[in-house]
Formats: structure tokens, C-alpha cells, sequence
């Protein structure tokens, strides 16, 4: 079986639903630390991550991704065990296959090969893998990062191991990401009886047209990275579930997943003139799941381009398209960030799988990465 297809039956053999790792990052560490990583554990809260990094200075490449994957569903309806790695002609099955234990798979293995070819690299190369990255991404990535800050290392390109392919592995890649902002809105009125809407104030009708009001507004054209901004109502509650009864509140709840022509607080504060201006008694809680990032060229973008080109024949398409990764905890502190991994059409789904041949493919784009950018001699 080829190595990086091993490993990455080892990592799904590992039942590690977020944010449980169950084993994952010590079986990854081991490999690391045989070809010269120093590995540090960070454990913050119920979340384990660690740092890895070879090398001793110079400019630094880390590969970031996540053990931790989302919970099976029905296990009855798989049509295999979902943490029993199974090989069905070139399509291997198991919760994590794309998502992402391919990439780490495949991010060991192009170090292995790269180390062996070039012991004395140029730069240093780091691993950030936590197991805080499908749940509430608090103890993760982001505590990661402020811990590095702490030990004034600062990271110059990184590497996510993010499914990111369509159709074919590496036709896309994405250089950023729309960045998350999300309401809680609570629309307050008087409860009264149905027959007697003098008596009440119903927020249900007084809420609709600044509901409307904000579904129709443009919050900006987008650019050349990315599309425009986009309001998304996702659940709306009001009632008592008696018929007879007009509501005394109306909770809302939406996304934005906003473009870099925005900021967060100009969507704050737009939104909140728009429900001013209907006059309504409300309350609105915000929540900022992270900002946009992109990088739109660099030496990280043309080595991954060039990779990809060589290994596949294929021309990729750069994207921002998507939800959020951990991406977004990486870029600001100045990194060039990309996200390059495997087909992502069964993520999260049930009989989740991956191309196998595409994995030892994916560790060699992984190592094209790191010979243009790492290999002795580049400056």
C-alpha cells in the first residue's frame, strides 16, 4: 500500500470526533519527530494541538490542519464502518477520508520525502494541527497563534490542508475567505389574544418589512477575489404554538459572509440604521466569526500553482468561495495563506470518501511546495 495512503487509513482507524484527537497527533508527531521535528503539545482547555517545526531559521512554512472531524450521523446508514478504513476499487471510505486526514496524511509524507532529499534545507518547515476545528474553534488554531506570538515566531507562508478541489485534486485552490458575521435579533411587542390586535403589538408584522428591507439591500458589488456580500436569514421564531395568541417577540437569526469592500462594523452599523428607521424596540447581539483574508500573489500562490501544474497538467483556479477555515486565525498576523487539499464533495456527508491515487499525488504537490520555496540554494 502506498505510504501516504497508510497513513492516512491509521488516522481514520482513529475515532476522533471534535475535539476528541484520540491519538492522531501523537501517531503524526512520532513521524515528525523521526526526521528532526521538535514537537511541542499545547493543550488549552479539552483541545489538544501541537507545534512542530525543523530548522533553526530562515523564512518558515507551516502546514496547518485539524484531526478532529464531524460526528458519523447514522452509522446504520453507511454502507461501511465509518472509522474502518475501507478500499473499494480507487475509492477509499471513512468519516475524515477528505476531510482533512488525506492532507495530514499527505503533509507528513511530502516532509519525509523533501527531509530525505534535502537534509539541510533552507528555512524552517512547521506543522499547527489542532482538534478544535469543526466545533467551536475557541481552544484551536486561534489559541495556537496567540501562543506563537508569545514566542515571537511568526509564520511566512502557511499552507491549509482544507479540501479545496472540485472536480479533479488541484484545480482549485483558495488564496482567502469571505469572512462571518452573525446576528441574533430580538424584535419585542405586546402579546395579546388574536381577536383583539388593538390590544397587542404583534413584531411579526411591525419586524417584516425591515426584514425585507435588509434582504434587498446591497451591501457592496464585490471585487475580482470575491463576490458580493451575502445576508442570509437562517431561523426565525415567534409564537407561543397556540393559534389564537399574537407573539410578544420575534427572534432572528443571520449571516453575513461579507467581502473585503466591508468591514464588520459599517454591516453593524447599516443594519441597525435599516431597523431604526422602522421604528422598531429591539435588541441585537453580534457575532464576529472571522474576518476576510486573501492572498492575492506571492511566492506561497505561484510555488502552489507551479506544484500543481506539474503533478496534474492541470491550470488551477484560485477561489475565496466557501465557509470559513482556520485560515482566517492565520492571515493577520501577515502570513500568505492558501488552502490545497482534496476533492470536498462528500465532506461532512455520510460514506464520506477520497480518490486513493489522489493521495500520493497530493504529498507530491505538498513536496513541489516545499523544494520551490525550502529546497538548498533558494533565496
Amino acid at each position: 500500500m502506498d505510504k501516504t495512503l497508510s497513513l492516512c487509513c491509521d488516522l481514520i482507524r482513529l475515532p476522533s470526533v471534535t475535539p476528541d484527537d484520540r491519538g492522531c497527533q501523537a501517531l503524526m508527531m512520532a513521524r515528525l519527530e523521526a526526521i528532526g521535528f521538535c514537537c511541542t503539545p499545547l493543550r488549552f482547555g479539552d483541545v489538544d494541538n501541537f507545534w512542530a517545526v525543523r530548522g533553526a531559521s530562515g523564512p518558515l512554512l507551516a502546514f496547518a490542519g485539524h484531526t478532529d472531524v464531524v460526528p458519523t450521523g447514522p452509522e446504520s446508514q453507511w454502507h461501511t464502518p465509518p472509522f474502518e478504513p475501507t478500499l473499494i476499487g480507487d475509492t477509499l471510505y471513512g468519516r475524515g477520508t477528505a476531510d482533512m486526514k488525506a492532507s495530514l496524511a499527505a503533509m507528513v509524507v511530502a516532509c519525509e520525502e523533501f527531509v530525505d532529499r534535502h537534509p539541510d534545507h533552507h528555512g524552517r518547515i512547521g506543522f499547527l494541527i489542532t482538534s478544535d476545528e469543526e466545533g467551536p474553534a475557541v481552544d484551536g488554531t486561534v489559541r495556537v497563534m496567540e501562543w506563537l506570538q508569545e514566542q515571537h515566531e511568526q509564520i511566512d507562508w502557511c499552507l491549509v490542508g482544507e479540501p479545496s478541489s472540485t472536480r479533479s485534486l488541484g484545480d482549485v485552490i483558495k488564496n482567502g475567505r469571505r469572512g462571518s458575521l452573525n446576528a441574533r435579533l430580538r424584535v419585542k411587542g405586546v402579546q395579546g389574544h388574536i381577536a383583539y390586535p388593538h390590544l397587542a403589538d404583534n413584531p411579526i408584522h411591525r419586524a417584516t418589512p425591515a426584514l425585507t428591507a435588509l434582504v434587498a439591500e446591497v451591501w457592496d458589488e464585490g471585487n475580482r477575489f470575491f463576490p458580493p456580500t451575502s445576508m442570509q436569514i437562517s431561523n426565525i421564531h415567534g409564537g407561543t404554538g397556540a393559534t389564537n395568541v399574537i407573539p410578544g417577540e420575534l427572534e432572528v437569526v443571520f449571516n453575513f459572509r461579507f467581502s473585503t469592500q466591508v468591514t464588520d462594523v459599517e454591516l453593524r452599523q447599516r443594519t441597525e440604521a435599516i431597523l431604526d428607521a422602522h421604528q422598531l424596540d429591539y435588541e441585537i447581539d453580534w457575532s464576529l466569526s472571522g474576518q476576510p483574508f486573501l492572498t492575492a500573489s506571492g511566492e506561497l500562490v505561484e510555488a502552489a500553482v507551479e506544484s500543481i501544474r506539474e503533478v496534474t497538467g492541470l491550470e488551477t483556479e484560485l477561489s475565496t468561495s466557501g465557509g470559513t477555515s482556520d485560515g482566517r486565525f492565520i492571515a493577520p498576523s501577515g502570513a500568505q495563506v492558501v488552502e490545497l487539499g482534496p476533492i470536498n464533495a462528500t465532506i461532512h456527508k455520510l460514506n464520506e470518501e477520497v480518490h486513493a491515487p489522489d493521495l500520493p499525488r497530493l504529498a507530491a504537490i505538498y513536496r513541489g511546495i516545499l523544494e520551490r520555496l525550502l529546497a538548498e540554494g533558494v533565496q
